[in-house]
């Protein structure tokens, strides 16, 4: 839920929940986020030619501190290439009351009507925002701070301890929430606050701070600073990995799960090498004409269904930087016609900030897709679609990444040693390439290179796709999920020949297990197109009018525009990704991220984000337990569902 506010006649904002005004004045909230914490922790200067800054806050409020925290990283031409803000807030405002509160600040409203355009959804979990081009990063923690705190695996450079007085708001400052911040700092992380409680001073000591008394922002007399410095060895922390310092690295598969993490590494300063049997990025499964990207929804709002919202969050970011809209990819919203009937999301949802990501489909969205009135059917706001093969290869083009295409690799193996290389060799065992580090993201034939302790299995998809002609035109403006995906209308000059607003439909996909081999025999491509045929006739009733006359032309072995596309897949028994390390002690540097399976396009880039996160031991793009969920230290055992 937003938290409710009431608004004073000199244009503070008040919570009732607290029974606090958030601050004073305006000059007064400004000089505080300044001087009480950004100077408090010796920013700017402490962040100077670092390659990434951490800072951790209690309590998001209406956003000040990380504005001018962030107003000072652009200003400043010694800041660190990526600054990394995690904050916990436990009653986010509504966008419109952040924006009224911050209008007050003209030199800081560009920035916050940055950071308005993203502040949507917040159900609570960890939302991960991107900013100023993805170089600023706002980690927000929806839901009690010390709950959200003991949950994270962080370890960060500077803490901002804010929030309502512990006279209003004391389970902020107790010292199991502080024991909490202590949990994620290390020797040497300078803290800043302006309340100088006894009990505050007396917890922040219990918990190995150095605290010291300071002359305070008038009218208060004394803040609060402190440096993290235990007298004893710190044991138990969070479990983060320790930083590795860029160096070369292989990522062998160019689709879009490696180019994800190549880019997300390229971007920390790797010099990486792709390496890919195709002779184009994107030449497997990630070449697909056009695929959509949405959340998905259950009644529990279960693991699946937050890792896609944490997708979903990415997919936009990279599509908004790279991509160009409505030829390449559309954040059109997705309608999805649940067949079955089940409601997808739970009691309640529709109360809250879940309404932003999924509410039930209006009666004009319903018109358009010729839906009777006894069918289910959801509207997925932040749903769109998007080109994978146009993507892939833009993220591929910065600078530090190679690609190397047409090539094989057969066998990976290591020099020895601590100062020991990886080494890429094909069939013949000629080297082809070396490294410190390897990233496998070959998809199925990760398999044989560095995941035989891992249950994979091969997944072939086909499509059905055409150029739009005048009646399928008449299709719904957005794409339809459920049983099977239509994506009703995307740019396809490069697949026609045609000219530059050349326009196709695509309608999939096939699930046929246990097939390694991309090419099907006419009989399969007949098989396929039967599916579709069917599939449409359930999903979209009103498409099958339109887009039927030429799938049964096809079936009929008659001239038709219709054509078919299939590349193989890859997943595993408990569909989830596999990303981390392949064995820690017998095989150090060698990495996997794999098995992305029917949801590459929604979960690819947050895994070659979550990768480089753990990598550079900075704060994760989700929920840690859900990273543990899609860990290579997991071993699915299960056998692999019928519709995997």
């Amino acid at each position: 839920m937003s938290e409710p506010l009431e608004w004073l006649e000199d244009g503070t904002p008040y919570s009732p929940r607290f029974q606090d005004r958030y601050h004073s004045s305006a000059n007064r909230g400004l000089d505080q986020a300044r001087d009480v914490f950004l100077r408090g922790c010796g920013l700017p200067a402490a962040w100077a030619h670092r390659p990434c800054w951490r800072i951790l806050e209690t309590g998001f409020g209406f956003g000040l501190n990380f504005l001018v925290t962030w107003a000072a990283w652009r200003a400043d031409p010694a800041r660190p290439a990526r600054l990394h803000f995690v904050s916990t807030e436990a009653w986010p405002v509504r966008a419109e009351d952040l924006l009224r509160a911050l209008s007050v600040h003209a030199d800081l409203m560009p920035l916050a009507r940055e950071l308005a355009a993203q502040w949507w959804g917040l159900l609570p979990g960890v939302h991960r925002l991107r900013l100023d081009g993805g170089r600023v990063l706002l980690t927000l923690c929806v839901g009690d701070a010390q709950a959200q705190l003991r949950e994270q695996t962080l370890q960060v450079d500077s803490v901002y301890l804010d929030g309502f007085s512990p006279e209003r708001n004391p389970e902020l400052w107790n010292l199991h929430t502080l024991k909490a911040v202590a949990r994620c700092c290390q020797p040497g992380t300078r803290l800043a606050t302006w309340s100088v409680a006894r009990s505050v001073r007396d917890h922040l000591t219990q918990c190995g701070f150095a605290v010291e008394r300071v002359p305070g922002v008038p009218p208060k007399r004394a803040n609060l600073q402190a440096l993290y410095a235990p007298r004893w060895q710190v044991r138990g922390g969070p479990a983060v990995e320790p930083a590795a310092t860029p160096a070369r690295c292989l990522v062998i598969g160019a689709g879009i799960a490696g180019a994800g993490v190549a880019h997300a590494l390229a971007l920390r300063g790797w010099q990486v090498q792709m390496l890919d049997r195709g002779t184009r990025p994107a030449a497997g499964a990630s070449g697909l004409p056009a695929g959509v990207f949405a959340p998905h929804v259950s009644p529990d709002d279960g693991l699946l269904s937050r890792l896609s919202r944490a997708g979903v969050r990415c997919v936009q970011h990279h599509a908004h930087q790279w991509l160009q809209a409505g030829s390449e990819w559309a954040a059109s919203g997705v309608l999805e016609h649940r067949t079955d009937g089940t409601p997808g999301i739970g009691p309640g949802w529709l109360d809250g900030p879940g309404a932003d990501w999924t509410r039930p489909a209006d009666a004009a969205q319903r018109a358009r897709c010729g839906l009777p009135d006894a069918a289910v059917a959801l509207w997925h706001a932040q749903g769109g679609w998007l080109r994978p093969g146009q993507l892939v290869p833009r993220l591929l083009e910065g600078p530090g990444i190679a690609w190397h295409g047409g090539v094989a690799v057969a066998r990976l193996q290591h020099t020895g040693g601590p100062a020991g290389v990886w080494q890429a060799l094909d069939a013949d065992g000629h080297l082809l390439a070396e490294a410190e580090r390897v990233v496998v993201a070959a998809g199925y034939d990760s398999r044989a290179l560095a995941a035989p302790q891992w249950p994979l299995y091969a997944l072939r998809g086909q499509v059905s796709w055409a150029p739009l002609d005048a009646a399928s035109q008449a299709l719904p403006p957005f794409p339809v999920n459920g049983h099977g995906n239509l994506v009703p209308a995307f740019g396809a000059a490069d697949l026609l020949g045609g000219p530059a607003d050349a326009r196709a439909w695509v309608m999939g996909s096939t699930f046929e297990r246990g097939i390694t081999r991309a090419e099907a025999t006419p009989e399969e491509q007949h098989a396929a197109h039967a599916l579709h045929r069917d599939k449409l006739a359930q999903l979209l009733p009103a498409g099958l009018p339109l887009l039927g006359p030429a799938l049964d032309a096809a079936l009929a072995g008659h001239p038709s525009p219709v054509r078919t596309w299939g590349a193989v897949r890859c997943t595993t028994p408990d569909r989830r990704p596999i990303v981390g390390p392949v064995d820690t002690e017998a095989a150090p540097g060698l990495w996997i991220c794999t098995a992305m399976g029917a949801r590459g396009l929604t979960l690819g880039l947050l895994c070659g984000e979550l990768l480089a996160a753990r990598w550079h031991a900075e704060p994760l793009p989700s929920e840690p337990r859900l990273a543990q969920a899609l860990g290579s230290e997991r071993v699915p055992r299960n056998p692999p569902p019928a519709d995997a």
